[in-house]
């Protein structure tokens, strides 16, 4: 909350990945350790962070990542090919409506792309943080000031908390809770869409010596209040 940022969870969620780059690629050199790479290994990485992990920088590191996951990517591989029979291999008709899959190949590719150490891993310190923010809402009322008093979430993290707030708040505390994100909300996006049309009637020259008030950044703030995560950075790369 302090880094008042346009979004918290956004700030979290950037460190938190980091450190996870930093985890599996980095100068602890954890990709050696049997148990980790057994497990990424087994879950893989989703395409952004096989992107991120190649920005990173560690070509040795993401050489044996790569090299003992594809032999088990291989073996799995070649499993699946062997149970597949065409024309009595095809899916249930429950089960196509389900995975929106009518081929048993298909659908194993679809769960190997949602695999992810990374995604995983960050996922259960999100719950975390969540856990530790609705605590924090409940018991520290500076905490709440700063909330009322910052710049909100992207819509993405707002959708979280507003889903998290289901199960963490008792009725009466979401009663003082939505208004208050509802208002924040309202707020900070018509902010955002000010700074944005700000930036547009900046290209008229009749405004070229016009102050640019807070709307130089307002295209990567503007993108990150819509849809969170960071425009704008470059790549994260690896200490050497």
């Amino acid at each position: 909350m302090n880094a008042n940022d346009e979004c918290p969870f956004c700030y979290i969620e950037r460190d938190v990945e980091q450190d996870l780059l930093d985890f599996v690629l980095g100068s602890g050199a954890s990709y050696m350790e049997s148990d980790i790479r057994d497990v990424t290994d087994r879950t893989g990485f989703c395409r952004a962070h096989f992107k991120k992990m190649f920005d990173y920088g560690n070509t040795l590191g993401n050489a044996w990542i790569l090299k003992t996951h594809y032999m088990r990517m291989n073996k799995e591989m070649e499993a699946q090919f062997k149970k597949f029979a065409p024309g009595k291999s095809s899916l249930s008709s429950m089960f196509k409506k389900a995975t929106g899959r009518t081929n048993p190949i298909g659908v194993w590719v679809e769960e190997k792309e949602k695999s992810c150490y990374v995604c995983n891993r960050f996922a259960d310190t999100y719950e975390r943080y969540m856990d530790t923010f609705f605590y924090l809402f409940k018991k520290d009322e500076e905490f709440r000031s700063k909330i009322k008093n910052g710049k909100g979430f992207c819509l993405h993290h707002m959708g979280d908390l507003c889903e998290a707030a289901e199960s963490r708040l008792s009725d009466k505390e979401k009663q003082e809770f939505f208004p208050m994100i509802f208002e924040l909300m309202e707020k900070n996006m018509a902010r955002l869409q000010e700074d944005v049309s700000w930036m547009v009637e900046k290209f008229d020259y009749r405004n070229k010596d016009a102050d640019w008030k807070d709307s130089k950044d307002a295209i990567q703030r503007g993108m990150q209040k819509l849809k969170g995560g960071y425009p704008a950075d470059p790549p994260y790369k690896m200490n050497k």
